[in-house]
């Protein structure tokens, strides 16, 4: 935990954890605003969770959360406000600081010297250039004025920006090439599921950003406000401004805790847990195992979600922990989802169903979480019936694992390249934007019907890489994605269900049938999520290794 002073009674930091609350008693605060937005991290505590540790403490603390790049005048002013009706010293935070740094800097501006501004700015670490710009400007940020300008700029530094930059440098070294991501570390998430089923330890998953980020990439560590396709430039937090020839944009999504009432209230305990978040799967464990007897529910939200499998993956290595452990008969397991069917690809429907049988686990199709109540120990569900009406559905639980409503980042559903829908629209064979020539998408936060898995997203990057070249008149033809997505479904520990398929639901094994048949339990394909596709993803997808994703071209005329 980084503290960075700004005044006497003001001082900013990255995110914290509760566990840091202690830490900052000691060190004299006495009171805590909140400047970030729950869900935009998987390594994010809630507020609340902040919160409940703080009170704890005896510290107050007050919420005032804002867009990433997007502080308003009146943000600031209300944070000035606060700062002043509350016990001092205070300590400010966000992702990275930066944001907190901005609403200071717009509260003082009309009493403090824009120099006096940057100067203690400077001296706590961050670069206010941009938002001085913005105050001598009217409140407008001059989008002229660029901190930097690249031949590509990629838009998020997750598995599909760092895949995406490799294979770029690994086809041309030269290539001027800059990544924008704010975060310090990088997790593995398909490995939560693992992690939340005793197989993993969650520092497996882990590594620093800025080894992962290939050397001859510039890391720009920012975040982005927005975006201004037709000046051809992102707008990053602190009003700087980037020009770029060709745009990528992969910035993952955003998991909307606060869609389900009450359940950022009580996520992390009384039995409420979630494999979604770094911290909280290790928690998925430990109630788990600690479960004697009881209700165990298992819920998934309306599509699109990153890991389409991932729900039930929780149940099913749940389900066989209370089988070897001889408790499963004393737990009632239950799945709650929002769809109509367990799996969207019907060929790997009858090999689940088999586990579902042999758990004993009840399925509850059109059943949508809308409410958590941790005191109680109850969920609310809205059923969709067969003629369209809807009912209201409470039970009771012992162990609830949700997997919240998804939705692409803010700064990109409010942009220019969003659809209706908020995703970024591109075609889904070329993923060249609809609309932006010079601009792609790829990975969770594209409009393409694919299933939003790392597994797509290692297919994609060839086929944007080459695309982009080509775009830049450094490669011939047109790469096509064929919409593969890849979801191991671990089904017991020692076995998964391989599914590969493409768009339509079409299967598309990587071996042949008599090696590992997705469609069948396999201890091959467990022992290829357990020991192989975690080197794969860091020594091969993130460094530019095509191994069988090469992408097909086509004659563009």
């Amino acid at each position: 935990m980084e503290i960075r002073q700004l005044t006497a009674e003001l001082s900013v930091a990255p995110q914290i954890q509760p566990a840091d609350i202690a830490t900052l008693k000691e060190a004299g605060f006495r009171a805590i605003v909140c400047n970030r937005p729950d869900g935009e991290g998987a390594d994010q505590p809630l507020f609340a969770q902040i919160e409940q540790a703080a009170h704890a403490a005896g510290l107050a603390t007050h919420y005032l959360p804002a867009e990433s790049g997007k502080v308003t005048d009146e943000q600031g002013r209300l944070l000035g406000a606060a700062c002043a009706s509350l016990p001092k010293p205070v300590l400010a935070y966000c992702r990275t600081g930066m944001r907190s740094t901005t609403m200071w800097a717009l509260a003082q501006a009309g009493s403090m010297p824009l120099p006096w501004i940057l100067d203690a700015a400077a001296r706590a670490g961050y670069d206010l250039k941009g938002v001085v710009r913005r105050i001598a400007n009217g409140g407008r940020t001059p989008l002229e004025v660029a901190e930097a300008s690249h031949e590509v700029v990629i838009v998020g530094g997750g598995a599909a920006g760092i895949a995406v930059a490799a294979s770029l440098l690994a086809r041309d070294p030269e290539l001027d090439v800059a990544i924008i991501d704010p975060a310090d570390v990088h997790y593995y998430q398909p490995g939560w599921t693992l992690v939340g089923g005793g197989v993993f330890d969650a520092h497996r998953t882990v590594r620093p950003l800025g080894q992962l980020i290939p050397q001859r990439a510039r890391w720009i560590k920012a975040a982005v406000a927005a975006f201004e396709p037709e000046r051809h430039c992102v707008v990053l937090d602190g009003c700087r401004v980037v020009h770029y020839r060709q745009l990528i944009v992969c910035p993952g999504l955003k998991l909307d805790w606060h869609a389900i009432e009450g359940l950022s209230d009580t996520l992390g305990r009384n039995g409420v847990t979630s494999n979604y978040l770094y911290h909280l799967a290790p928690y998925t464990w430990e109630l788990v195992r600690g479960l004697q007897g009881g209700r165990a529910l298992f819920t998934q939200p309306p599509m699109p979600i990153k890991c389409a499998g991932a729900p039930q993956k929780a149940m099913y290595l749940a389900a066989d922990h209370w089988r070897r452990a001889g408790r499963l008969a004393e737990v009632g397991i239950g799945f709650y989802s929002a769809g109509p069917a367990l799996f969207g690809v019907p060929d790997y429907v009858p090999a689940l169903m088999e586990y579902v049988q042999s758990y004993g686990i009840g399925l509850n199709f059109q059943h949508r979480l809308v409410g958590v109540d941790g005191a109680t120990r109850s969920a609310r569900f809205v059923r969709t019936e067969a003629d369209g009406s809807h009912s209201l559905v409470t039970e009771q639980f012992d162990l609830l694992h949700v997997v919240p409503p998804q939705v692409a980042p803010d700064f990109v559903r409010v942009s220019p390249l969003a659809d209706a829908a908020g995703w970024v629209a591109v075609d889904q064979h070329s993923l060249r934007h609809v609309q932006f020539e010079n601009v792609h998408g790829l990975g969770d936060a594209c409009s393409a019907p694919n299933a939003k898995t790392a597994a797509a997203a290692r297919a994609q990057a060839p086929v944007v890489a080459h695309n982009v070249l080509a775009a830049l008149g450094k490669a011939k033809g047109e790469a096509r994605y064929d919409g593969y997505g890849s979801c191991p479904l671990t089904v017991e520990r020692g076995k998964i269900v391989l599914a590969e398929f493409t768009y339509g639901g079409k299967l598309k094994p990587s071996f042949p049938s008599w090696l590992i048949d997705g469609t069948r339990p396999s201890r091959l394909a467990w022992l290829l999520k357990e020991r192989i596709l975690p080197p794969l993803y860091w020594e091969g997808m993130l460094k530019g290794r095509e191994w069988m994703v090469r992408p097909e071209l086509a004659d563009v005329k």
